[in-house]
């Protein structure tokens, strides 16, 4: 059975490189990114997912500091450094500690309730694919159910492309990291 093979790699495109398609995208997110640079070699695809970024970044029920909480327990569940790097300094300018990030790479009882909840909540999603009775109810209403799933759909895509592409942490992210280190 042939293998798949990485036809050709997949680095973020340079501003020379990037797509007339999606050109209007470049000056926005999808530009600052490198996981969006890689993207943006379909550009169909990034336009599509330009939607559904828009409203899990800035419109979720979840909030800034609950969403941030769930992406970086995802980053840690994937193993992401990529989501891992870029959520740790999202998640201070949400207002999150550097203590209570590291207690999302742990186990669910070492943290603060509502942070066990929405571990627990990425956990289940990722593990059974789906949420309990009782998961749904500690996440919140069904706006921030729903919210939650999205998000964790969302960043479970970028999370397979930068793994997939090798995606380096964006210049500014590690720069910021190096500076003000978690660890």
């Amino acid at each position: 059975m042939p293998r798949w093979r990485r036809a050709e790699r997949m680095d973020p495109l340079r501003d020379a490189d990037w797509p007339e398609a999606v050109d209007d995208l470049r000056a926005g997110f999808a530009g600052r990114l490198n996981v969006y640079r890689v993207m943006a070699h379909h550009p169909d695809l990034l336009r599509a997912f330009a939607g559904l970024r828009g409203h899990v970044v800035q419109n979720t029920a979840l909030g800034p500091e609950r969403a941030e909480v769930v992406i970086l327990r995802l980053a840690h569940r994937l193993g992401s450094a990529y989501e891992w790097a870029h959520h740790v300094v999202r998640g201070r300018r949400a207002g999150l500690s550097d203590a209570r990030i590291r207690t999302l790479r742990g186990d669910p009882e070492a943290m603060a309730a509502s942070d066990a909840a929405l571990a627990r909540a990425v956990d289940a999603l990722v593990d059974h694919h789906k949420l309990t009775d009782a998961q749904a109810q500690a996440v919140g209403g069904p706006k921030a159910v729903l919210d939650l799933i999205a998000t964790v759909g969302m960043y479970l895509t970028l999370g397979f492309i930068v793994e997939s592409f090798a995606t380096p942490v964006d210049d500014d992210v590690a720069a910021e990291l190096a500076s003000a280190p978690l660890d």
